[in-house]
């Protein structure tokens, strides 16, 4: 339920508070003071296109703020707290909801849910559970075959909601399984290639045998032998540096004179007793080096011209592989994984026919689905049929006759109904489809009794409605003013309406009030009672607040509206 809704410069609306609250709320005001302003900003609270036209002349941006009363738990506090929002709970299992939206001169939007930054998306989602808005345009939805068939799911209830989730379960998987069958039999020249292509990569890998890291491996061992007698004779210089050549001491003789040398004089001197302990290592590490290349040498003298061709010709064969598959690692990567593959794709036939086997009996299990809604759609079309027929009687259209109808349309993921809503409005009258055939006042009046009849099946928490009542005068506006009260006992009723005989049925009376300052116009709102809301009921009858005639009328009508007598 809507508590208050601000407005700040917004269209003609300069600054103004709405006191909404529960039951049924009544918006009225002269021509072009901003009563649609009202419903737009609104709108934008429920994630409607922004567009800088909204902000009031001479303004930097237009500012619509809400108060609404949720339940502390369920579908809006979860999404709210997706946001990152939050619901301030007041108690009796309910909790304060702020929504917000910024709209700039220049058209740039902001939205925020909870007290937290949201997108204008996250309050989209949050009108499906909030609002049910019908504007002049949308007279509206009844004129959309999707729509009406949405309304008749909404007066089915749960056993149509429940049968129609399952459809779509088995609708999604039926198209998931034809998906996969039609790839699988359509690409199968390509899988075929596919297969053959990697049957062949796995034979080259496998005979190759790579190891991880070879090919960085021979290329260094392919030019470490292609230098071998350079590398030879700068090795040899060095092991002869170090073990001696017959000629020159050997470097350990050397190191160890030098470190009898320290030891005779480093007695109590701890310098050169570390110099002497570093001339040990160095002996150490000298003899070390010497045996290792020796040993390198040694390994040099069994190494040839045979060994570089048999590393150049391992090379050409890994590289073969490095030049198919990208890298050495990529084609041990089709070794790890290509049996896998080339058995999914060898398994094909098998596949399809498993596969076909499986769409068939998700389609035999989507039609026996279908045919259950199509059976619970028709039964529920009846009795919709019936309630609304009765719902006219009592808004002055007591011979017309709505029949709602399913008949076989194209598979969707809603169903295969198509759903018509037909009209006779008066005796001798053919059955026609509302949305070709009913006029604006008929159709306005065979909304509102659907709106009547499914809320009672399905509360929606508030209606609005912009000028409901339009092509509508004298008894019918009544039983409309009735039947809006009747509707606003289950649920929030928000009406902005020109007829008297409408707001009569108001619980609350807001009157949006121009003003004059200047060249701009500025509108404001205001709670009517009393005196106040005689005068205006006045002037919507007659444009004359001080008419003792209207005001008469208007006490009388406001009498009629208080007895709440809903025939």
């Amino acid at each position: 339920m809507i508590e208050q809704m601000t407005l700040r410069d917004l269209g003609v609306i300069a600054q103004a508070t709405l006191p909404i609250g529960p039951g049924f709320t009544a918006i009225t005001g002269e021509t072009g003071a901003g009563k649609t302003m009202v419903v737009t900003g609104l709108g934008l609270l429920l994630g409607a296109r922004a567009d800088s036209g909204v902000v009031r002349s001479g303004a930097d941006q237009a500012v619509v703020e809400g108060v609404w009363i949720v339940p502390d738990a369920g579908a809006v506090s979860d999404r709210v707290s997706e946001a990152g929002g939050d619901v301030e709970a007041i108690g009796d299992g309910r909790a304060e909801l702020y929504l917000g939206r910024t709209v700039t001169a220049e058209g740039r939007s902001r939205a925020s849910v909870g007290g937290r930054s949201a997108p204008a998306g996250v309050l989209a989602d949050l009108a499906e559970h909030l609002v049910v808005v019908h504007g002049q345009s949308d007279q509206l939805r009844l004129r959309s075959g999707a729509a009406q068939r949405d309304a008749l799911d909404r007066f089915g209830g749960e056993e149509i909601a429940a049968a129609l989730a399952a459809y779509r379960d088995a609708f999604a998987r039926q198209r998931e399984l034809a998906a996969e069958l039609t790839e699988l039999t359509e690409r199968g020249a390509e899988r075929a290639a596919e297969a053959e292509a990697l049957r062949a990569a796995l034979a080259q890998i496998e005979q190759v045998d790579p190891q991880p890291g070879e090919d960085v491996a021979l290329a260094q061992r392919a030019e470490r032998l292609a230098n071998a007698e350079e590398l030879r004779q700068a090795a040899a210089i060095a092991h002869d540096a170090l073990s001696g050549d017959g000629e020159t001491p050997d470097v350990g003789i050397l190191l160890a004179e030098a470190r009898r040398a320290l030891d005779r004089a480093a007695r109590g001197d701890e310098t050169l007793a570390a110099h002497a302990a570093t001339l040990d290592d160095l002996g150490y590490r000298a003899a070390d080096l010497a045996t290792e290349l020796s040993a390198y040498l040694a390994d040099l003298d069994e190494s040839g011209p045979h060994e570089l061709a048999a590393v150049e010709e391992r090379r050409a064969a890994v590289g073969a592989l490095v030049r198919a598959h990208g890298s050495l690692d990529a084609a041990l990567e089709v070794q790890r994984t290509g049996a896998l593959r080339l058995a999914e794709l060898d398994d094909d036939g098998d596949r399809i026919a498993r596969l076909r086997a499986e769409e068939e009996a998700a389609a035999s299990a989507l039609d026996d689905l279908a045919v259950r809604l199509t059976a619970l759609r028709r039964a529920a079309a009846e009795r919709l049929s019936a309630a609304v027929t009765d719902e006219l009687r009592a808004l002055a259209l007591p011979d017309a006759r709505v029949e709602v109808q399913v008949t076989e349309g194209t598979a969707s993921a809603s169903g295969r109904d198509d759903v018509t809503i037909l009209l006779a409005p008066h005796p001798g009258a053919d059955l026609r489809p509302v949305a070709r055939s009913a006029s604006g006042g008929e159709l306005s009046r065979v909304m509102l009794a659907i709106e009547v009849v499914i809320a009672g099946a399905d509360s929606v928490p508030t209606f609005v409605f912009d000028e409901i009542d339009a092509g509508i005068g004298g008894a019918a506006a009544i039983e409309v003013g009735r039947r809006l009260a009747r509707l606003a006992e289950a649920s929030q009723v928000i009406v902005v309406t020109h007829l008297a005989q409408v707001a009569a049925f108001a619980t609350n009376h807001l009157s949006v009030v121009k003003g004059s300052d200047g060249a701009v116009t500025a509108s404001s709102v205001r709670a009517l009672a009393g005196a106040d809301r005689e005068a205006e009921m006045a002037r919507l009858l007659s444009g004359l607040p001080d008419s003792s005639v209207a005001l008469e009328h208007a006490r009388e009508l406001l009498s009629l509206g208080h007895s709440r007598l809903i025939g």
